[in-house]
């Protein structure tokens, strides 16, 4: 499974992405990324284990987010690979949800 959530203190919850985030693991995460993004106020989303992220991937994680944001929360990306981080910022999703590389300043940044 291309998904895990972790419960962190202060009500944060930690999404953990792995694998190819391409159209099987797109429709993988779709459903979970949704129940996060109406549940959850601070998110944080873990893509150090995603080796390529789709646009169809990248999707679900924006919509997510947004809908995390819509609601006066915080979302943040944590630790992308290069090549994931490249497809993040080329695309403007940095703009909307700040990439942190280390653990600590990703759970400052949503407390």
């Amino acid at each position: 499974m291309p998904i895990a959530l972790e419960e962190l203190t202060g009500n944060i919850t930690k999404v953990v992405l792995s694998g190819r985030i391409d159209i099987a693991g797109a429709s993988a995460i779709d459903m979970p990324m949704s129940l996060v993004g109406g549940s959850k106020k601070a998110v944080i989303v873990d893509l150090a284990g995603v080796e390529f992220m789709a646009s169809l991937g990248l999707r679900s994680v924006v919509l997510s987010g947004k809908t995390v944001l819509g609601k006066g929360g915080k979302y943040v990306l944590l630790a992308p690979r290069p090549a994931v981080e490249e497809v993040i910022t080329t695309s403007g999703v940095d703009e909307l949800f700040p990439i942190f590389h280390d653990e600590a300043s990703a759970i400052a940044a949503v407390s």
